[in-house]
């Protein structure tokens, strides 16, 4: 298995350095893993979405939760939750893992920095990161739903379910999911960041993609806590799986209003 390099430490006095070397120097093998991102990302998946699934099960027996499902009439079933979740763990155990197996022999190995980054760094390169693959896949999006073809062979998985539910997150065909790994993976480096804030921004951009699929409009998500709607969030991404021609953007809703494919959510759908 090919790991970092790791170089001396120098104390550098940032906020999160004692944290960066508590990961050097106690979990080297774990976080020089080229298995440790796929990990990551996995288990954030699995993580952010067992309670929206519990939430899909109890149903009417949870009224604080249920008044907000975007569309109460289209609930997913058991059978639709495996579905979604047996494809992803198809998908990561036959194409990831021997992908990265595959990465380990012909790719350079990648050094470990010694310095932490500061606070600063991690919310604007993790910023950055996040506008940079808003921007990719919004194209990418909005290809495979004007191109028939495109999307019967690559994006329709996706767009079995009218109503999104969190298991669904990654309910994608290999082509689609290699692209938005490729992205994930190389954004970070084209952008030089940190390991850290990539591994920030691993598990933020899986929760954001989580939220987006839940189906429930509730009141303290992302797109309520951020200003200005600049999040689109599931009311947006609802409405693509309702609307598939609108809300192409994954995360954020400016692409959509320039270019005029933002659709608000149908507030009769709100609470049942």
């Amino acid at each position: 298995m090919k790991l970092f390099h790791i170089l001396p430490n120098k104390s550098s006095g940032r906020l999160l350095q004692p944290f960066w070397d508590y990961l050097r120097l106690r979990h080297l093998p774990l976080i020089s893993s080229p298995f440790f991102p796929v990990l990551l990302a996995f288990s954030s998946y699995l993580f952010f979405s067992i309670p929206f699934a519990v939430l899909d099960l109890l149903g009417e027996r949870v009224p604080l939760f249920n008044q907000y499902k975007i569309q109460p009439d289209r609930r997913p079933t058991v059978a639709m939750m495996t579905k979604s979740f047996m494809t992803a763990m198809y998908n990561h155990i036959f194409f990831v893992l021997p992908t990265v197996i595959i990465s380990m022999y012909i790719l350079p190995t990648p050094i470990l920095p010694q310095g932490a980054p500061t606070l600063y760094e991690v919310i604007i390169d993790g910023l950055a990161i996040l506008l940079l693959f808003d921007t990719q896949y919004y194209i990418w999006h909005f290809i495979h739903h004007k191109h028939s073809q495109l999307y019967r062979w690559i994006h329709a998985i996706h767009h079995e379910y009218m109503a999104p539910f969190s298991w669904s997150t990654e309910q994608l065909s290999i082509p689609e999911l290699m692209t938005v790994g490729l992205w994930s993976n190389q954004d970070p480096l084209l952008l030089k960041c940190h390991p850290v804030t990539t591994w920030c921004i691993t598990v933020f951009s899986i929760w954001m993609s989580v939220e987006d699929h839940i189906g429930y409009d509730l009141p303290w998500t992302l797109n309520h806590l951020v200003p200005f709607g600049l999040l689109g969030g599931a009311p947006a991404h609802d409405m693509h799986h309702q609307k598939p021609n609108s809300n192409y953007a994954p995360f954020f809703s400016h692409w959509d209003r320039i270019f005029g494919t933002a659709v608000p959510q149908k507030k009769k759908t709100l609470r049942r």
